[in-house]
């Protein structure tokens, strides 16, 4: 019954104390009142039971009633309807980057390089509600997958189709992919422009140097994170393909780059980060996470409804009542 309900004046209960005082007075009072009369014997008076007199007392809890329903108004009594309302008021514009090189399809990181990256980013995407998102896959060239936008199942469904395949010039474009992100961000509004820039190898193809394509970068105040995929030492990884177009696997030593990944993420002020398994990456991605904070306002609107004024018809009514039996039905009790 009082679920939802508020009070705004509480110290009006105090005054719920004096009803067990009021209580107290009416009973000695009532007992100084009745009179007595001692007589030898009831014999020659003709008995009649009436209730009217059993009844008298309810006139008193009436009053009782009215008066804690009045102080529980006094309380004020409200409900309150909350709403919310947010206002993201720093949007971040970010690109990710992908490296779709043969290379990615190593099994290092379970179930190979690809897979577990398109896993640990799905999430990063729908950690990033306020902000915008897009994806540059690269090999030996780069091609946009999908414009920045706020819409991220069309990111999500764009990152699950990401997949190794031939159509792409094989290599590692470094240069190309970093450049091609900065020309989804250079002409961004957002107040902060971040690409998150995924190899596994060494920059060999292309022909844009990814010195040039981190100068573009600075120069349209874009920063970028770098991350190095892959383990220490050696990792089976693809290395041809056999008679029914499958990939034959053997051990191959790990080269990344890390000199030229670090100098990237130097020069645009961000970071680079070295991911050797599946948990290290999904930490990489944390942290960068945290790091790109979207500052988000939250305004709250409160709606009181008063729920005073039926106590106090409810307490007039009971007043009233007591007061029309007080001089009709009881006139001649009390």
């Amino acid at each position: 019954m009082l679920e939802g309900i508020e009070f705004q004046n509480t110290q009006w209960f105090w005054l719920l104390l004096a009803l067990p005082i009021a209580i107290l007075w009416y009973i000695f009072k009532h007992n100084k009142q009745t009179a007595e009369l001692k007589i030898s014997s009831l014999k020659g008076f003709k008995l009649t039971s009436s209730w009217l007199p059993k009844l008298r007392h309810l006139l008193f809890a009436l009053r009782l009633i009215a008066l804690a329903l009045l102080i529980t108004a006094l309380a004020r009594p409200q409900t309150v309807d909350v709403s919310t309302k947010t206002k993201t008021t720093r949007g971040i514009d970010i690109v990710m980057a992908i490296d779709v090189s043969a290379s990615m399809l190593a099994k290092d990181l379970k179930p190979n390089r690809l897979e577990a990256l398109k896993n640990v980013a799905a999430d990063f995407i729908q950690g990033r509600p306020n902000d915008r998102i897009g994806l540059v896959e690269y090999a030996g060239e780069s091609y946009t997958k999908t414009p920045i936008t706020s819409d991220k199942s069309i990111v999500l469904r764009a990152l699950e189709d990401i997949k190794y395949n031939t159509i792409i010039e094989g290599g590692t474009a470094i240069g190309m992919g970093l450049a091609t992100s900065v020309n989804r961000l250079k002409d961004s509004k957002a107040k902060s422009k971040v690409i998150i820039l995924l190899t596994d190898g060494v920059n060999n193809s292309g022909f844009i140097d990814p010195s040039t394509a981190s100068e573009l970068a600075v120069e349209y105040g874009i920063k970028t994170y770098t991350i190095g995929l892959g383990t220490n030492g050696m990792a089976l990884s693809p290395i041809g393909i056999l008679p029914s177009g499958e990939f034959q696997y053997g051990r191959v030593q790990v080269e990344i780059d890390e000199k030229l990944l670090q100098e990237i993420a130097d020069v645009t002020g961000g970071k680079y980060f070295r991911a050797t398994n599946n948990q290290k990456l999904k930490e990489i991605y944390t942290e960068i996470n945290k790091l790109e904070k979207t500052d988000v306002e939250e305004f709250k609107f409160y709606n009181y409804e008063e729920k005073y004024r039926p106590l106090v018809l409810f307490a007039g009514l009971l007043l009233l009542i007591e007061f029309l039996l007080r001089y009709t039905i009881f006139r001649s009790f009390v």
